[in-house]
């Protein structure tokens, strides 16, 4: 004989004022006539996009792997990636023409729409839709967000910003259309918000917040009602999100107290969130873990840097601000601070796909079933260059994407190629993108040594 159960619905969620959470993927939620049935109905495919920008290029010496094609070895940059390497692809020789004729405002704009900015220092401005923008608009529709726009920096400034350049096109990285630019949250309990609020004005929302000392707590009652609806292992998955979202929530009300406490103003950081540049990066990372396993949103993109910031990385030892040691004139010390805020930044991105390898889902885990491009729109930030640029992929495992390679280009490739790639593999038909002459069928075919 052969039992059913009705399964509970992917889009389920608890509920109470003012609060409202997605749960992540549960065996509950998958028919179980049989084990064929919950094989075909797991989300053993891709589904998942995230853009990571990494600020005014890097020193490609210490960036680019020794070996060709495997990732044996990892360059000194790269080497916090060890961890995760099985599952990323360093890309080298990749380029952005329309990026030139060679600004950070045309960096950051042509990263991801592959397009050239129109020169105007007003409101005319004019670019193309990004490649997440597109994939949103396929893979986004059926969540609360089609697209969550991220950044560390408050991008507050208006007019002309670089060379002739409208601030816009640094400011964002997320073009819905050539003329809208999407603008990025910097700031957790925003973000925050955005993914577990459930509407109303911003006073609304609020003044919930302080009826409440935690989000979680009008929970209590529908989060018990559910666990006795559910198995052992569902009950454990529950428990464990549920366990992070109040520790996110923890560590941002931390951060508003200490604001409190020391209220030191900082151009660059919005405030209220914590004043270590890594613990800020980490917060909005779990942030992002929380919005995918949640399925709130399937499409993410996150600036770690503002071009021309002037940021200081005091935690690692580099004192002097960011942007003038990009123009270091080939002083060696000024090329290794630079290095090490290549590093840095590089592991907090590595710490995260630890983090979504970490979290099962499915038949595999998070990092399975996501895509993430991580890199520059600038290759050497000393000639304001746009080819060779750092370009990693993680992930995509679920699209039998072939990690722990190298794939070195002979002659400079358009970066739109990857971007094609990866729309592709999210199930976006498209037959080109930008000024994509191909695609990097290589991310995917197995590793031929």
């Amino acid at each position: 004989m052969t039992f059913m159960r009705k399964a509970l619905p992917r889009r389920t969620f608890l509920r109470s004022a003012g609060t409202a959470i997605a749960l992540p993927l549960l065996d509950a939620m998958i028919p179980s006539m049989t084990a064929m049935a919950k094989t075909a109905a797991s989300p053993d495919r891709l589904r998942r996009l995230g853009f990571v920008y990494m600020p005014m290029g890097c020193d490609i010496s210490r960036w680019t792997p020794p070996d060709g094609k495997r990732l044996e070895l990892l360059s000194p940059t790269l080497r916090s990636l060890e961890p995760v390497k099985q599952h990323v692809t360093a890309i080298s020789n990749m380029e952005l023409q329309n990026a030139y004729p060679g600004t950070h405002a045309t960096s950051n704009a042509a990263f991801l729409s592959a397009a050239k900015a129109k020169r105007t220092e007003s409101t005319d401005y004019f670019l193309g839709t990004t490649v997440d923008q597109i994939a949103a608009q396929q893979i986004g529709q059926g969540t609360q967000l089609p697209s969550l726009e991220m950044s560390m920096d408050l991008l507050s400034v208006i007019g002309q910003c670089d060379n002739g350049y409208a601030c816009v096109y640094q400011n964002n990285l997320s073009w819905s259309s050539p003329t809208t630019p999407l603008p990025a949250e910097a700031h957790p309990r925003l973000v925050f918000e955005t993914l577990f609020g459930e509407g109303g004005t911003a006073e609304e929302r609020k003044a919930d917040l302080e009826k409440r000392a935690s989000l979680l707590d009008s929970l209590t009652s529908e989060i018990k009602r559910l666990q006795t609806k559910l198995g052992p292992q569902d009950r454990q998955t529950i428990s464990q999100y549920l366990d992070s979202i109040r520790e996110v929530e923890r560590r941002i009300q931390k951060a508003e107290e200490d604001t409190l406490e020391n209220p030191l103003p900082d151009l660059e950081r919005p405030v209220g969130v914590p004043a270590s540049y890594a613990d800020h990066a980490r917060l909005m990372f779990d942030l992002q873990l929380l919005a995918l396993q949640g399925d709130i949103t399937r499409v993410i993109t996150f600036q770690l840097a503002r071009e021309t910031s002037n940021r200081t990385y005091p935690e690692i030892g580099v004192n002097d601000p960011h942007h003038p040691l990009t123009h270091h004139g080939n002083d060696p010390e000024k090329i290794a601070k630079v290095a090490r805020i290549n590093h840095f930044h590089v592991s907090l991105f590595a710490e995260f796909l630890e983090k979504l390898q970490a979290t099962p889902e499915g038949n595999g885990s998070l990092l399975d079933h996501s895509l993430y491009l991580y890199g520059s729109g600038m290759g050497n930030p000393n000639v304001h260059d746009h080819t060779n640029l750092p370009i990693l992929v993680a992930g995509g495992a679920a699209g039998n994407m072939q990690g722990g390679r190298h794939i070195k280009y002979e002659k400079p490739t358009p970066l739109s190629n990857l971007h094609l790639t990866l729309l592709q593999k999210v199930g976006v038909e498209l037959d080109s993108f930008g000024d994509s002459q191909g695609t990097v069928d290589e991310l995917f075919e197995p590793l031929d040594l």
